[in-house]
C-alpha cells in the first residue's frame, strides 16, 4: 500500500510538468520534444498505478459509493491479528466480489471467525449488515453478522409409472 503514494506523487509531478509546459508553449523544439517525452512517460505510470491497485484491498474508510449497500454476503475472511481484518464482500446485487480491509477490532474479529465456522460446518452463508456504516464501527465496534441457511431445493413430483396402452385389454 505504501508504494502507491509513490506511484501517485510521481503521477502528480508528471502532470504538473506538462501543465507548465503547457502554459509556456511557445517555446523551442527541444523543450516541445521534453513535452512530449513526459506525456508519453504519464500514460505507462497511471497503467502501472492502476495495475497494482487491483490486487490491493480498499479501506473501509474509503468506500464512498458504497455507503448505501445495507447487506454483503461474505465470501472469505482473513485476520492480520492486531492489524487489520482483510474480508472478500459480495455486496448486494452484484456478481463480482470485493476486497476491502477493515480495522481491527477483537470482538468484531471474533464474532466473524465464529459465524465462519458456523456456516461452514451448516453449509450455509455469513451476511453482514451495514458493512460500510461509520456508525457501526465507530460507535458498535463492528457490524451485525448473521448467518443465512441455504434455501430449501424445491421437491420433485413422484414420478407418475407409465401407461402401456395393451391393445387386447377389454378395456379401452
Amino acid at each position: 500500500m505504501d508504494v502507491i503514494y509513490y506511484i501517485f506523487a510521481a503521477s502528480i509531478g508528471t502532470a504538473a510538468l506538462l501543465a507548465s509546459i503547457a502554459i509556456w508553449a511557445p517555446r523551442k523544439t527541444p523543450i516541445r520534444v521534453l513535452a512530449l517525452v513526459a506525456m508519453t512517460a504519464f500514460m505507462p505510470l497511471v497503467y502501472v498505478q492502476f495495475v497494482g491497485l487491483l490486487s490491493k484491498p480498499k479501506p473501509v474508510a474509503w468506500a464512498w459509493l458504497e455507503r448505501d449497500v445495507d447487506r454483503a454476503q461474505v465470501l472469505s475472511v482473513s485476520f492480520d491479528e492486531g492489524k487489520k481484518i482483510y474480508i472478500w464482500l459480495r455486496l448486494n446485487g452484484m456478481i463480482a466480489p470485493r476486497f476491502y480491509s477493515l480495522p481491527w477490532r477483537q470482538q468484531f474479529a471474533e464474532d466473524l471467525e465464529e459465524a465462519m465456522v458456523q456456516a461452514t460446518r451448516l453449509r450455509s452463508t455469513v451476511v453482514i449488515t451495514n458493512p460500510f456504516s461509520k456508525k457501526a464501527l465507530e460507535e458498535s465496534g463492528g457490524v451485525t453478522v448473521e448467518i443465512i441457511a441455504p434455501p430449501l431445493q424445491p421437491f420433485k413430483k413422484p414420478s407418475v409409472p407409465p401407461q402401456v396402452y395393451n391393445p387386447r385389454s377389454p378395456e379401452i
